[in-house]
């Protein structure tokens, strides 16, 4: 029998009996553990026999003619021990190996997936029957398990039940394997593994009780509810009494009442099995249900015809049950969703929002925040809802403790996420207090969370984001209230805002303008006084509005000694403030001064170049060489810094304008190999004798690509381009773009016969091409659309994948993914080069899901490679900046501010907007809307051409105007 053969294969094994020499006994034990492992391989294939199709009540489990072939695969394994043992132990010690390094993985961070579902892998396939079992169990107070892991345990643990404790274990099983997810599978091998134990007391009420749950959880489902209907109308149909007909006859009612699919066979069924004909509100109910079906079918085939996980497919699947309004359905297709989108948490926020708003009930909504959170555990949002429903549900409070320190542990990605979860947690203790009593245990309770927290927060949190994620103190400020407004407690309160301002506070208004309300409420004028003009002295961003509020006071409450020391300190205070807010627009006004110089310098020589050119031109000099020379000259002036690239130098890219397709893409020409003049001259003469203009028809943009950063060295680059993009499909031309040397420039246009070869040929983009990474991008004319840009990669918060920094230049992608697939399943990895193909030493690896990449973060940040300490963190891009027009720039009235006015890296973060407010409103004040300022009047072309220009002394002047 295979369950015999498993508990043989679960037993530790036999100590080998004494021989005369050690190689005999040595030969035994090798034989011995062969023949386990061939018996754990039996096991697992008499499983998947035993629940096939024609599985039905057996509760064995297994037939004896397949437990005498196992045995007969043992016994061949035997006898043939010695042809394989040494595959076997090899094998073995690998697998053994890589079983340690993963327990070992898992006792330093038990949330790693993938090396539990690894480890249970491995131990099936060692036959190691109790461990494996013991890992599964580990995995699932953890994790929830997936349909196909569910199954693999549940058909393990049946094919080794022997008696009917074991048979309850399975139910145990069963059980838990349901609540993880809606699964119809699942629920098919319920029911039919309880159908197998109909001959024990109460059997027949379990199978029925089980084929009741499985119809109010997957009997709605449109293509999946069917099989549960018909295993349990067969089931009943089995039963030999008279009695049990009306079962199936109210079988039958209730699923055609229900919109499923191939309802017409099931229809056509009933009326071949009913001995009398259909009642008349049976069959109103069917063609009601199908008038439902019709309405349903556009979004179950949407699901059909998409590709997992069909997030957006299953958005639209929700909102249309959620108009319908039938909390049954609504359930189900979120659970639906879920099944796919397990890792999405916005779907379990909207479906625990629904549940909490709507259904209301205890259990359904506490299993559903449960499950939430053991899904994604990295979300906060979804740990403080948990919180919340546990404490609307009346749930204990050492649950919700417990709840709380597994959050703790969840490993959130930011620093502030710890913030709002010891929010919520906080707010939650508050609730539990009486503050009529004095003292109380639950007050002393959340004192002591509130500490705890700031101590979390210093140390836990501080060392591993290198900040707090509270800086303005949040917790502290409610500490604070508090104890001012609920405790009577203003001394406590005091030492906490004391703290609060010596963590880098105090140079804000609106902190001492809050302390302020607080001792206003509840403190005294001598502490509001004190306060204030603290706030005075201290405040760098509003000090204005600091000023104004001490007047205040002292006007409505203080002496006029009172007053007089306000007057003094805030016109003392105000007066530095003006002084410096003055030299930092000098000094800002220099600057734009300069800038200004400079550039009428430049517009200057441009004009005597140009002067220069035409009475060249006059005299009848060579009109061709000076028009070289001159274009020359004009780039070297705009562009001292610059100069002449080498032969292998990186062009830019980017589409040229198809009118100037001779020309590069920055108008300059392009690098040429240094030579002796007169070869250099006779070469460019000739090559522009010969070289013709190229032309470019802008109608055949769809079929055609631009093809960028390819060297300037290669020779014949129609020859050598052209097999590399034939793979795409037919190649009508290729155009490489020479300059008027006859160089070629590093860019040219491919032209297909079709446009999908051409979309296909995007796919080279970054191919490698002579050591450098050749850019193909689609042929747009920039002429007419000016803001066109070609970017590949997201410039948005991607919490599945990360940015690592610091690499060795030397790193190659083989090592990095190495490295990074011990956290979890790597789908891309990307190395940051220049254009020439030369490593940054940054790289973007993108993980399955959000929680993978959360500990990657964990352990990866910090690490060494190659003696370089590298950095780690979740993909969070700056945004790309859009190229400010030039009239953007020019302020109203006045010149323009050019951008190089902030270094060649632009505005520091750090830098403030010194300037006088005089100056930031050089106008009337715009009209403010409801919701933020209304636009601007258009102002006539008229008006803004007689506006006075101003002079550089005129601005120098508004500067300096006091």
């Amino acid at each position: 029998m295979a369950t015999a053969a498993a508990a043989s294969a679960s037993e530790p094994e036999a100590e080998p009996a004494a021989g005369p020499k050690a190689e005999g006994e040595e030969d035994e034990v090798k034989a011995a553990r062969t023949r386990r492992k061939v018996l754990s391989r039996a096991v697992a294939a008499a499983t998947y026999k035993t629940m096939g199709p024609g599985w039905d009540q057996q509760e064995e489990g297994v037939s004896e003619s397949d437990g005498d072939e196992e045995y007969a695969m043992a016994s061949s394994a035997e006898s043939s021990a010695g042809d394989y043992e040494w595959e076997y132990d090899e094998e073995e010690e690998k697998n053994q190996l890589e079983i340690e390094r993963l327990e070992e993985q898992l006792s330093i961070n038990v949330y790693d997936y993938n090396c539990h579902v690894d480890l249970i892998r491995l131990l099936r396939l060692e036959g190691e029957l109790t461990r494996v079992r013991v890992a599964r169990q580990k995995m699932s107070e953890i994790f929830p398990l997936t349909e196909e892991l569910w199954l693999e345990w549940l058909h393990d643990e049946i094919s080794m039940a022997l008696d009917g404790l074991d048979r309850e274990r399975v139910y145990d099983l069963f059980e838990k394997a349901v609540e993880d997810y809606i699964c119809p599978n699942i629920w098919l091998e319920y029911g039919q593994y309880s159908v197998g134990g109909i001959g024990q007391k109460g059997g027949l009420e379990k199978v029925r009780s089980v084929f009741e749950r499985a119809l109010s959880s997957v009997g709605l489902h449109v293509t999946k509810g069917l099989a549960i209907w018909e295993a349990y109308r067969e089931f009943e149909s089995a039963i030999v009494e008279a009695a049990r007909l009306e079962k199936v006859h109210s079988l039958f009612r209730r699923q055609l009442a229900i919109p499923l699919y191939d309802m017409e066979a099931t229809f056509a069924e009933y009326e071949e099995w009913s001995e009398d004909p259909i009642p008349e509100s049976v069959i109103q109910s069917y063609h009601k249900a199908l008038q439902q079906l019709e309405k349903y079918k556009p979004y179950e085939e949407a699901l059909l015809q998409a590709e997992a996980p069909r997030l957006a497919e299953y958005q639209a699947y929700i909102d249309f049950e959620m108009k319908v309004g039938d909390p049954a359905r609504i359930q189900l297709i979120f659970e639906r969703a879920l099944v796919e989108n397990c890792l999405v948490p916005d779907l379990w926020i909207r479906y625990s929002q629904y549940l909490d708003r709507q259904l209301k009930v205890k259990d359904l909504v506490l299993s559903v925040h449960s499950r939430a959170v053991r899904n994604c555990p990295w979300t906060v949002a979804l740990w403080s809802r948990y919180l919340l429903a546990m404490e609307r549900h009346g749930a204990d409070h050492r649950v919700i403790s417990v709840t709380f320190e597994k959050a703790l542990n969840a490993g959130f990605i930011q620093a502030p996420d710890y913030v709002e979860l010891w929010q919520a947690y906080l707010d939650y203790l508050r609730r539990r207090v009486d503050f009529k009593q004095d003292s109380s245990k639950e007050l002393e309770e959340l004192r002591s969370a509130f500490t705890r927290a700031l101590e979390y927060l210093r140390q836990e949190v501080e060392e591993r984001f290198n900040e707090s994620g509270d800086p303005s103190c949040v917790i502290m400020q409610n500490w604070a209230r508090i104890e001012a407004r609920l405790c009577n407690n203003m001394q406590k309160a005091r030492e906490l805002w004391d703290s609060i301002m010596t963590r880098g506070n105090a140079k804000y208004a609106s902190m001492w303008l809050e302390y302020y309300s607080l001792e206003r409420a509840h403190g005294d004028t001598q502490h509001c006084r004190k306060a204030l003009h603290r706030a005075v002295q201290c405040t760098s961003d509003y000090p204005e509005h600091v000023c104004e509020v001490l007047l205040t006071m002292e006007r409505m409450e203080g002496t006029l000694e009172d007053w007089d020391i306000a007057v003094q300190k805030t016109e003392t205070r105000l007066a530095r403030v003006t002084e410096q807010r003055a030299k930092a627009a000098e000094k800002e006004a220099a600057l734009v001064q300069q800038e200004e110089e400079k550039a009428e310098q430049r517009k200057r020589m441009r004009a005597e170049k140009k002067a220069l050119k035409k009475k060249k031109k006059a005299s009848g000099g060579d009109t061709r060489r000076a028009d070289e020379e001159e274009e020359q000259g004009d780039v070297e002036e705009e562009q001292p810094s610059k100069r002449r690239r080498v032969e292998n130098s990186s062009p830019l890219t980017g589409a040229v304008p198809h009118g100037e397709v001779d020309k590069g893409l920055s108008g300059t020409p392009a690098p040429v190999d240094v030579g002796p003049p007169s070869k250099q001259k006779e070469k460019a003469a000739s090559l522009k004798r010969d070289m013709p203009k190229v032309p470019h028809d802008s109608s055949k943009d769809s079929i055609t690509v631009f093809v960028s950063n390819l060297p300037y060295s290669m020779a014949e680059p129609d020859v050598k381009l052209r097999p590399l993009f034939e793979a795409c499909g037919e190649v009508v031309e290729i155009r490489p773009i020479f300059s008027n040397r006859g160089d070629f420039r590093g860019y040219c246009y491919v032209e297909f016969k079709e446009e999908n070869s051409a979309l296909k040929a995007l796919e080279l983009d970054r191919k490698n091409v002579e050591g450098r990474p050749m850019f193909v991008s689609p042929c747009v004319d920039k002429s007419k659309n000016p803001d066109f840009k070609v970017f590949r990669y997201s410039t948005a918060l991607e919490k599945h994948k990360l940015f690592v920094s610091g690499l060795p230049f030397s790193c190659t992608k083989e090592e990095l993914e190495d490295i990074c697939k011990a956290h979890g399943t790597v789908k891309d990895l990307r190395l940051v080069t220049n254009r020439a193909g030369k490593p940054k030493g940054l790289a973007y690896v993108e993980y399955e899901n959000e929680s993978q990449a959360s500990q990657a973060v964990m352990k990866m940040d910090g690490m060494t490679i190659k003696e370089n300490v590298i950095k780690v963190a979740i993909s969070n891009p700056p945004q790309r900046k859009v190229p400010e027009k030039p009239e953007a720039r020019r302020a109203p009235g006045g010149p323009m501010v050019p951008r190089q006015m902030y270094g060649a890296r632009g505005k520091g973060r750090t830098q403030l907007a010194l300037l006088p407010r005089a100056l930031q409103r050089p106008g009337a004040a715009a009209p403010q809307a409801e919701n933020g300022p209304a636009p601007c009047p258009a102002v006539s072309t008229s008006a803004a051409t007689e506006a006075p220009k101003m002079t550089n002394a005129d601005f120098a002047k508004l500067l300096l105007r006091k």
